[in-house]
Parts: structure tokens; sequence; C-alpha cells
């Protein structure tokens, strides 16, 4: 049920973001950097991670090396929820998370703990980035979120 809330009939109101109005674009930059680092540990260790619109996993993808040879390489890919993108009409590539890929929920006490924010900050904080996301998804706008 923790989707269902970024399925917008209506347009995200500013008072639907009081901790994005309170924090500063450094802070929040701060708090996804550290859900960045967070998310990366997990998929070091072979897990994927579901943040409400989707989730961040390794798949294998095959690249071109030389002459017709391909090689399976593991890459980091974030995978839109298929109701989300059914909802929104969106367009991507069917890609799947890997069966034997255990999926878990950021752990936002621990990204509290590592970027100093009180544990409820950082929760709303994501939260309502991605809300303001799907807003954006919603009112067709373009969208860009750079992960390191």
């Amino acid at each position: 049920a923790k989707m269902q809330k970024y399925l917008l009939y209506n347009a995200v109101e500013p008072e639907e973001l009081p901790i994005l109005k309170e924090l500063s674009t450094i802070e929040i930059c701060k708090v996804w950097s550290g859900m960045s680092r967070h998310i990366y540990k997990q998929l070091l260790k072979k897990k994927a991670v579901e943040i409400g619109i989707g989730s961040f996993a390794v798949v294998t993808a095959h690249a071109n090396v030389a002459e017709g040879k391909v090689l399976p390489v593991e890459r980091p890919m974030f995978i839109l929820s298929k109701t989300l993108k059914m909802f929104y009409n969106l367009e991507s590539d069917e890609t799947k998370i890997p069966d034997d890929t255990p999926v878990v929920q950021p752990d936002f006490e621990e990204i509290a703990t590592n970027t100093h924010f009180r544990h409820e900050i950082v929760e709303q904080c994501v939260q309502e980035t991605l809300l303001y996301f799907a807003g954006a998804l919603r009112d067709s706008k373009e969208v860009e979120f750079t992960f390191r």
C-alpha cells in the first residue's frame, strides 16, 4: 500500500511537502547522498532496495565487446514499479529483478545515524521527494535524478 500514495490524481500541493520546504537544498542533498550510499551498500550485498516508486537492483546486461563478442556485465539499475508505469502511461524496457535477489526496504535509522539527521526527517524527506517526483510524472515534466 506504500506505493499507492505515489499514484496521483491531483497535483501535489506545497503543504504536502512540509519537510522539503523546511530543509535547505544542501540538507536535502545530504539526505539523498546518505540514501545513495545506503542503497550502494545493499547492492554490494546482492540485495535490491525498494523505495516506493520502484527498486534499485543489480541486473545482468550484455555488453558488446569485440567483433560479435558479448559479455554479461552486472549493472545497477533503477526499475520503476509496474503499477506506476501503467498509471502514468510510461514506456520503458521490461527489466526484472533477478528471482534470487532479496528485496529490502531502506533502513532509515541507519541512514539517519550516518547523516546526523533525525530518523523521521530522513524518511519524510525521501517520501516527499518521491511525491514531488510523482507529481512531475503526473504533469509530464522532465525529471532528472542523479545518483553517484
